[in-house]
């Protein structure tokens, strides 16, 4: 049977790292709802003009577009075997419509791995952030600093930081994550599907616990 893998987690946990990782090990292909939007949109096809439609009027998408756009993905060949969903679904009647679309495709979630960390390690990852104005390379105050208080390394130019990367900011992002996500992370726990893990561990460490998990019925 294919494997379908949820991987969740805050903003700053490390889930896109950890999720690439994870489709690589196991051999299957990352499915990202940014990225597919993204693509969609680029591409233009009928259901990214859609999409973009909502998103110019400063809507939500609807739930029957964005599934729509996974159900189409998973159709490919490459899924065959299963797939790595990340970022979808985001809430419980996403995760039923996710498990009536799978049914179609012969299979179910397999596990859903939550990478958790307190509030403050996710402030602390997130803010800090130190942008330069000519190219865009990233720096932080604690993980990357420049070798010269507010230069780019790489090109010299001043380094500022964005209003998204402001402590108030990451603090608002972190509370709509809760509340947004914690009906879908007890929707998996009741199904004895959730293995949680702490995410405020060195990358290696979270990656081969992740690993364990999934090895597990």
């Amino acid at each position: 049977m294919a494997t379908y893998i949820v991987i969740i987690g805050p903003p700053g946990v490390g889930k896109g790292t950890q999720a690439r990782i994870l489709a690589e090990k196991k051999g299957l292909p990352h499915i990202s709802s940014g990225d597919l939007f993204r693509e969609n949109i680029q591409k233009q096809t009928d259901l990214g003009n859609l999409a973009h439609s909502y998103i110019n009027r400063g809507e939500l998408v609807p739930d029957s577009v964005t599934i729509s756009i996974i159900r189409e993905r998973l159709s490919y060949a490459d899924c065959k075997n299963g797939a790595l969903l990340d970022g979808f679904p985001r809430t419980p009647g996403q995760a039923e419509a996710l498990e009536d679309m799978l049914h179609e495709f012969h299979g179910r979630v397999n596990k859903v791995p939550y990478i958790s960390a307190s509030n403050a390690t996710l402030i602390e990852r997130l803010s800090g952030r130190l942008t330069c104005r000519a190219q865009g390379h990233v720096f932080h105050v604690k993980f990357n600093p420049p070798r010269v208080a507010g230069v780019c390394d790489i090109d010299g130019s001043e380094l500022y930081e964005r209003d998204d990367d402001k402590v108030e900011t990451v603090e608002r992002r972190i509370q709509v994550y809760w509340k947004l996500t914690s009906p879908l992370i007890e929707y998996y726990r009741q199904r004895d599907l959730l293995v949680e893990i702490r995410g405020d561990q060195p990358i290696e460490q979270v990656t081969a616990q992740l690993l364990a998990a999934l090895e597990t019925n």
